[in-house]
């Protein structure tokens, strides 16, 4: 094993579109400093599906992924059959030609569930990546394209008497997904010294809360050998959390998340997406975010930072970060913004009742259990 200290930091999902290099231009020394870079490529990119065409979901568009220094993309998640299996192979296709790995989606099953192993110096980093929202339609079969998953269940149980009233809302991973996920970690456990799950998963667009699967599945991972759990899908940032003195990054929010087709909207169809949103999560996006219209929240953000040493993780930190305007992430420092970020981390760690601590060291904020 290596003795050099190695950084890996992981973002949260990425959607590129036109213009794609101009939105890492606050990241880009950052990214490239570090000695490996994991995102969540959160749609697929084609010139060989009409809407992908329409939505600028072209290939070309993934520039930034090499020239920013990512090192693997995870590819599990609820969009990711958006436009068929050319999508999902023409995306392949264009990360190894730019030597780029990715984790969590395959032709089959069986690659969506194969690992990566990252090496440097003699250290390997081991990569998994599960999804657990989305339509079934994503799931990978044995001759189907589509995510490694884990699938969810969830039960509304009535616990008062007034019918109709808001329910008590329980949800679990099934036990047949959730052993092959712990036999995929345990036999990559071997392989390489440090070992990261990364989920899919979460309450959209939802402050703070955590669903019940949530923890169940992040235990789980932790259990049969990971040493990091990062997540991403609610499109808001989730607190952390420690099990067994490994961190659990329950949600790192967004990174570039280009989506003008959801944007702000005078449609007062209550059937319309627009009307729905506020139905649904309470709120209506900002019009000054054209690009970027999610959760008021969802401007705060992070990327999360695991130093290695020796094989093993010796810190856990992250780097505050803000959404500006035209959907660009700028990288805080110790200052009035940063703070921001710190607060927010820390109020919504404390509101789902999770043990991180948070201590500022220079411009980045250590995380502890």
């Amino acid at each position: 094993m290596g003795k050099k200290s190695i950084t890996l930091l992981n973002v949260g999902d990425i959607i590129l579109g036109p213009d794609p290099e101009s939105y890492f231009s606050e990241v880009k020394s950052a990214l490239l400093e570090a000695d490996f870079v994991v995102g969540q490529l959160e749609v697929t990119h084609t010139a060989r599906d009409a809407k992908a065409v329409e939505l600028d979901r072209l290939p070309e568009n993934l520039s930034p992924l090499a020239s920013n220094g990512f090192d693997l993309v995870t590819m599990a998640g609820n969009h990711l059959m958006d436009a068929g299996s050319q999508g999902v192979e023409d995306t392949m296709d264009w990360l190894k030609q730019h030597g780029i790995s990715y984790v969590g989606a395959g032709m089959n099953l069986e690659e969506a569930r194969r690992p990566v192993i990252l090496e440097q110096d003699g250290t390997r980093i081991g990569y998994l990546n599960y999804n657990c929202v989305g339509p079934k339609s994503t799931w990978a079969a044995k001759d189907k394209p589509g995510n490694a998953y884990l699938e969810v269940i969830t039960h509304y149980e009535l616990e008062h008497e007034t019918p109709g009233g808001p329910p008590t809302i329980y949800s679990w991973a099934t036990q047949p997904t959730l052993k092959l996920m712990e036999e995929d970690i345990r036999q990559l456990r071997s392989q390489c010294d440090v070992l990261v799950v990364a989920f899919h998963k979460g309450i959209g667009h939802t402050p703070a809360k955590i669903a019940q699967y949530e923890q169940q599945v992040s235990y789980a991972a932790i259990d049969a050998g990971a040493d990091l759990v990062v997540a991403h899908h609610a499109h808001i940032l989730r607190g952390i959390e420690f099990y067994k003195g490994k961190a659990i990054y329950h949600g790192l929010c967004n990174f570039v998340t280009w989506v003008p087709l959801l944007a702000p909207s005078d449609d007062k169809d209550p059937d319309s997406w627009a009307m729905k949103r506020i139905e649904f999560f309470g709120f209506a996006p900002d019009p000054e975010y054209p690009t970027y219209p999610f959760h008021p929240e969802a401007i705060y953000t992070i990327i999360a930072k695991a130093e290695i040493e020796g094989g093993k993780i010796v810190r856990n930190s992250f780097l505050p970060c803000l959404i500006d305007k035209s959907g660009k992430p700028i990288i805080l420092k110790r200052d009035e913004q940063g703070q921001q970020v710190f607060d927010y981390m820390e109020a919504i760690t404390q509101k789902a009742r999770m043990n991180a601590k948070y201590a500022w060291s220079g411009d980045e904020i250590i995380v502890t259990g």
